[in-house]
Parts: structure tokens; C-alpha cells; sequence
């Protein structure tokens, strides 16, 4: 059983001493010992640094500290700071034995610091193991978990999860490879197109800490741009990270570092390449053989040594957001990093995130922009089709799309492919009356009825099949689709293209590139292939169903997509065209029409200031059973200028679906809670929650769970 590092429940300032000269007479005066070598019990204590200071795997908020454990000789020379350690852990104070506290269940830990002497004044227990010298967690590292976890209201624990991969001992045992020597300076490249990109790229090569918002003109070369930053990093004799959204943008960034510098200089961090390569591939980065990390999401915390740039590309997708706990954004976690590691700072995307237009409008980073020229000269034309519209297109009323869009198909399927935005997958995930446009619902249940193939009606909630709707609303027995799924799109396109391949890329199969022929690709948001050369034009279809949703990103979160789609387009020069189906006159189809993702995301900002919104304020989500809410938000001194919004119902989980984090377990029904501050507060609410939430878990209050995230991504 450990001890608490503190007074704990009786501790003396002058004890300490007094306690380890008893444990060493005790040891040194004790037999050969009988019991199994791990319990330690006789074994002579080290004779410097007798006290290892631990952090143990406990994930709970009230045991979010360090614990003083001793040294046995024999362990001496391993137990180094950084390394893995096991500990007994549960032990009370009644179970001490010739001066050693003995019992508890073997746990995890991470070796902090060795100390003379310790702060605790009871018998203190040994460590058990030490699980593998390699030293793995580095000063800097825990440092950055510390300042996450204070930041999102979390545990070290937890952060370090995150932070550090699971062992392999056959990786352990492999040696790295040698370090390879800095490359030579790379020339600015494409970076050319962009006002002071020539600049950025110079600084980054002559040693200097840059803080940039890159928004990206649209095509290919943005995998370039960014191995080119990295290229003028280690340039510098510094590193560089790298962290993008999925394995298909890794691997792009990945081929342009190899085509760029060669095989060697950079590591890549995925969850594809399985336990035991990443855990390799972290230790070369570790050990300081690799200087440059290319990853998604995990490899934030990548132990990049001399770190010199941090980036991250398209920050807006929903991948950045961790889902376990304490549930860090990676574009937070690297603004840390360039914080503490006073490093430069990439933020680059095609379109623009009111988070990072904050950055820019704060003085804090520098817009790398190209002039609007070239923006024109990059950007394939995009048109609308708006309500009225379509209102006035026979073909849209007897078909799904305007002719307008037909005709763009037409004639980008004679240069090359085109791709197709579907904002929904499946067949026909929503169906609505035909006369008065009323959702169809189910009447045991009022789920939405859903079409997931060709045959009979079913309920999205409960499953029940429906045979002989009705419209309650005007008596009408004739369904539509109220968004049609990527499936059924592909199925439409086909029949009206016969002699034109249909390929479709969603979640069941996500398709990372197409040829350059003529083809029809049916895309959901975010899966859409790379064409060789470029799409001839694209289709972005339903913009209604993407605008619609009651959030407070939804205009923002469908300007990054289309753009992402629009991005994939040949430029207008080359009649590369872009039909969105959504109302002209809405902020993001402007935004889209002009091609200024950064203008929208201005205005954003600033309606944002006026209402109090994130990023301007500081937000946090209190969720959970009603009762346990309201009996937390009692308990927790929030600070003085905090506001409470709600608490309100939240949305149930449907059985079958996947349960999203902050939802209730299916079946459940739980309220949220919004605790709004202003700016310079953040700290100050996260420590009053992470406090409440320790004082609960200390009393036992874990029957009715209540789940704190700090800057939610969706607050409705």
C-alpha cells in the first residue's frame, strides 16, 4: 500500500527522518527473506535517494497526486525518474510490518523524482517492480500533462494514458537508429503564393519561433508546404511536429517528407501501424534518434527533443478532439506546447476556424494569406442553386437535382471525374410527408422513419417496422426523401449515367484516390478521395440538411466541408466548377461563393464577442441525472463570474447507436448544465470543477455519474 505525499492523515515535519533509520535498522537486522522477491520484505533499502516519488494509474480526480514509496536496494539502479514502475496500492495504515507497509494490489506507475527524505510520516511501502528501465516520461512531458490536465479539469493519470503508448518489450530491446545530421535549408517552393510565406519559411531555417494561421489555397500542394516547414525545422538542428486529422493526410504528409528529405529523418505516428511499430517509432523519437513527427491525433504529446515548430492541419475536424479523459483538443495541446517549449506554431487548413481567427485578431499569431488574385486563380467557380431555384426547375421537382447540376455533370464527366457530397450515408435516412413536408414518425415511439433499403419503413429509435403510414398533419399517404443517403444517390446517378462508373467512399469503405478518368464519386463530408489531377467538378448536395443543424458550429463546420470538397476541384482556369444546393443569400454560401473562409470565420468571431460564446468565453459542461447535477452545482464554488445556463435535457442515446461523449448510457435520462466566464477565468472555473468533482469522488458519489468536459465542441 502506498502513502500519501502530504501531511496525509497524521504526518509530522520531523518524522521523516526518524521513520527511514527505523526502516533501515528494521531491514538490515531482518533474515533471509522468504516470501516472493516483488513484496521486498527484508530487502536493505538504497542507500542515496531512498524515496521514489510515484505517480500511480489512478484516472480519479482525489487521487491526483503523487505517492512516496521505498527503494530497495536491488532496484536501485533502474528506479530512475521516468521510468515504469509497480507499486502496491490499498494498503492501510494497519498493515505494517517490521516498519514496512505491506498489502494492497499491485498497480501501474511512472517513477517521478528519488528524494532523500520523505514528507510523509508513516511507514512507507517498497516498490515492487520496476517494469523497464528505458525512461519514458521526461520532465518536459510531464510538465505539458500537468499544465492538460489543469487546463480540462482532468487527472495526470488520465492525461498520461494519452500521452505515453502502452509498452512493447521487443521494441524496448531493438536500438534506435543513429541520428542522421540536419539537412540543408529547403527553398521557399510554393510557399511563394502566400504573402510572407517566403519569410515564414526563412525564420523557421535560421532558428526562429514564428507564430502563424495559415489558410491554404486549395488543391494538393498543401502536404508539400507543410514537409517544407518541417525541412527548415530541422534545418535549424531543432524538431518538428506534425499532427493532421486522419491516416489518409498522414500518409500524404508522410510521402512529401520522404520525397522531400529521404527515409529516416521523421517518424510516423498512427494508430494503423499497430502497438508494437508506433511504440517503436516512439521511442526513436524518445531517445532523440528521429526529430520529426508526422501523426493524428495521439501524437500531440509525441517527446519530440528540441521541439522548434508545432502544426496542426485542418483544426476544425472532429478528430482533433480526444474522446477519453479529460477529452484535450489537439490545437490546445499544441498551443501549450509552443507556450512552454517557446517553439513555432503552424495552424493551417483550407478553410478558417473561429478559433483561429481569434488567434490572429489577438495579435498572438500572424495570418499567412495569399492575395485574392491568386485565390481567384487557384479556386474552381462555384455556383447556387437556392430555393427559388429549384422551385422553378421542373427537372428538381420531378428529380433530386436542379438542372443546373445535371448540366455540370454533364460536361466535367467529358474532362475527368466528379465528385459528389452526400451529407448523409445509407440508403434514405429520413423520409417526410410528400404534400405538407412533416417528418414521417413512428407512432409508437415518435422515432424518425427511416428507409434503410428499398423495402418497408423503419423506425430509427426502436426498430419497429411501419406498413401503412399516414401523415397526421393532412391526412397525405405519400412519402419523400427528406435527405437522401450516399447509397441512393449513387444508385440515382448510376441510372442516369449508365455507361459512367459509380464509386462511392463512406464510412463502410473509405476510398483514398480515384483515377483521372471520367467517373462518378459519391462522398459523405470527410471521406472524399483525392483524384489524380484534380476533379472536373463537384456536386455539394442538401447544404440545407448541413445548415440546419441546431449547433453552434453548424455554419462554420459546413463552410470547412464544402471547401474541403472544393479544394479537390481543378481551378476555375481549367473549368473546374462547384454547384452547392443551398440558399444564396446564408453567410457560409457566401463565404463558399468568394472563397473567404477567413472573412466568415471574422464575422463569426464577432458575433461570438457580442453574445459570450466560445472562443471569446470560457465554457464548460456539467452533465448527468438531474438530481446529481443540481446537487454538484450546489457544492462547487464556482468563481465570481460565472454563469450558469440550464440545466436542459439532453438528447437520449438511441439503442444500437454508438453513444457520443457527454451523452447518457441508452435508456437514461440526463440534463446538461453550460458554466460560462469570460476571458482570464478559465483556470480559475476548471480548478472549482476539478475540485468539486474530487470532493464527490472522495465521498463516494460515483453512483450517479456526473461528467465535466471543459470547451465542448458542440453546446447546441
Amino acid at each position: 500500500m502506498s502513502s500519501e505525499n502530504g501531511s496525509g492523515d497524521g504526518g509530522g515535519a520531523g518524522a521523516p527522518p526518524e521513520q527511514l533509520a527505523f526502516i533501515r535498522e528494521s531491514v538490515r537486522g531482518a533474515k533471509v527473506p522468504r516470501a516472493k522477491p516483488r513484496t521486498w520484505r527484508g530487502a536493505a533499502l538504497a542507500k542515496d535517494l531512498p524515496v521514489a516519488r510515484v505517480l500511480v494509474d489512478k484516472g480519479v480526480l482525489h487521487l491526483d497526486r503523487y505517492f512516496d514509496y521505498a527503494v530497495p536496494e536491488e532496484l536501485d539502479a533502474d528506479a530512475q525518474p521516468g521510468v515504469r514502475v509497480r507499486v502496491r496500492f490499498g494498503a492501510g495504515r494497519h498493515r505494517v510490518r517490521e516498519g514496512r507497509r505491506e498489502g494492497g494490489g499491485l498497480i501501474d506507475g511512472f517513477l517521478i523524482e528519488r528524494l532523500a527524505e520523505s514528507e510523509y510520516s508513516g511507514p512507507l511501502a517498497a516498490l515492487a517492480q520496476v517494469v523497464s528501465p528505458e525512461p519514458v516520461l521526461s520532465e518536459e512531458l510531464l510538465g505539458l500533462a500537468r499544465a492538460v490536465a489543469d487546463r480540462y479539469a482532468g487527472s495526470l493519470a488520465d492525461v498520461l494514458q494519452l500521452a505515453v503508448p502502452p509498452r512493447s518489450a521487443r521494441a524496448e530491446r531493438r536500438p534506435s537508429p543513429t541520428p542522421l545530421p540536419p539537412p540543408a535549408a529547403p527553398d521557399t517552393g510554393s510557399w511563394a503564393r502566400y504573402e510572407h510565406g517566403g519569410a515564414f519559411i526563412e525564420s523557421l531555417a535560421s532558428g526562429g519561433a514564428p507564430r502563424a494561421v495559415w489558410n491554404a489555397l486549395p488543391g494538393p500542394l498543401w502536404s508539400e508546404e507543410l514537409a517544407r516547414a518541417v525541412a527548415a525545422t530541422l534545418a535549424s538542428g531543432r524538431g518538428a511536429l506534425v499532427v493532421v486529422p486522419d491516416g489518409r493526410a498522414a500518409a500524404r504528409v508522410d510521402a512529401a517528407l520522404t520525397a522531400l528529405l529521404g527515409e529516416g529523418r521523421h517518424a510516423l505516428l498512427t494508430a494503423d501501424a499497430g502497438p508494437e511499430k508506433r511504440y517503436a517509432q516512439w521511442l526513436a523519437v524518445r531517445r532523440g534518434s528521429v526529430r520529426a513527427v508526422v501523426g493524428t491525433r495521439a501524437a500531440m504529446f509525441a517527446p519530440v527533443r528540441d521541439l522548434g515548430l508545432v502544426a496542426i492541419w485542418d483544426d476544425g475536424d472532429d478528430s482533433h478532439s480526444e474522446q477519453h479523459a479529460p477529452q484535450p483538443h489537439a490545437r490546445d495541446v499544441l498551443l501549450l506546447r509552443a507556450a512552454l517549449d517557446k517553439c513555432a506554431f503552424l495552424l493551417g487548413g483550407w478553410s478558417c476556424t473561429v478559433e483561429a481567427a481569434q488567434l490572429v485578431e489577438s495579435g498572438w499569431a500572424r495570418p499567412l494569406v495569399a492575395g485574392r488574385e491568386q485565390v481567384r486563380r487557384s479556386a474552381p467557380l462555384v455556383r447556387t442553386v437556392g430555393d427559388d431555384d429549384l422551385a422553378r426547375d421542373e427537372a428538381a421537382r420531378a428529380a433530386r437535382l436542379p438542372t443546373l447540376a445535371w448540366q455540370v455533370v454533364r460536361e466535367g464527366l467529358r474532362h475527368g471525374p466528379v465528385l459528389v457530397q452526400v451529407p448523409r450515408r445509407g440508403y434514405v435516412p429520413r423520409m417526410a410527408c410528400a404534400q405538407c413536408r412533416a417528418p414521417a414518425r413512428c407512432r409508437h415511439c415518435s422515432g424518425p422513419l427511416e428507409a434503410q433499403d428499398a423495402g418497408a419503413l423503419r423506425c430509427g429509435w426502436c426498430g419497429r417496422e411501419e406498413g401503412a403510414w399516414h401523415c397526421p398533419e393532412c391526412g397525405g399517404f405519400r412519402l419523400r426523401a427528406q435527405v437522401v443517403g450516399a447509397r441512393r444517390t449513387a444508385e440515382e446517378l448510376g441510372r442516369a449515367f449508365p455507361a459512367v462508373p459509380v464509386r462511392t467512399s463512406g464510412r463502410e469503405q473509405v476510398l483514398d484516390t480515384v483515377p483521372g478518368t471520367p467517373a462518378l464519386v459519391v462522398s459523405t463530408p470527410g471521406a472524399e478521395p483525392v483524384a489524380e489531377g484534380g476533379y472536373a467538378a463537384a456536386l455539394l448536395l442538401d447544404g440545407w440538411a448541413m445548415l440546419g443543424r441546431p449547433d453552434l458550429r453548424a455554419g462554420e463546420d459546413a463552410l470547412r466541408r464544402w471547401i474541403a470538397a472544393g479544394a479537390l476541384v481543378r481551378p476555375q482556369g481549367e473549368r473546374g466548377t462547384v454547384v452547392v444546393v443551398a440558399e444564396p443569400t446564408l453567410r457560409p454560401v457566401q463565404a463558399l461563393v468568394r472563397w473567404d473562409p477567413v472573412g466568415h470565420a471574422v464575422r463569426e468571431l464577432a458575433e461570438r464577442a457580442e453574445l459570450g460564446f466560445p472562443p471569446v468565453s470560457r465554457m464548460a459542461a456539467v452533465s448527468g441525472p438531474a438530481e446529481a447535477v443540481a446537487e454538484f452545482l450546489r457544492a462547487v464554488e464556482l468563481p465570481p463570474d460565472a454563469e450558469v445556463l440550464g440545466p436542459v435535457p439532453v438528447p437520449p442515446t438511441l439503442p444500437g447507436r454508438q453513444r457520443r461523449p457527454g451523452a447518457p448510457p441508452p435508456g437514461e435520462d440526463w440534463e446538461r448544465a453550460l458554466v460560462r466566464v469570460p476571458p482570464g477565468s478559465g483556470g480559475a472555473l476548471a480548478a472549482a470543477l476539478k475540485t468539486a468533482q474530487a470532493a464527490r469522488m472522495a465521498r463516494g458519489g460515483g453512483g450517479d455519474a456526473v461528467r465535466v468536459r471543459i470547451d465542448p465542441p458542440d453546446i447546441g
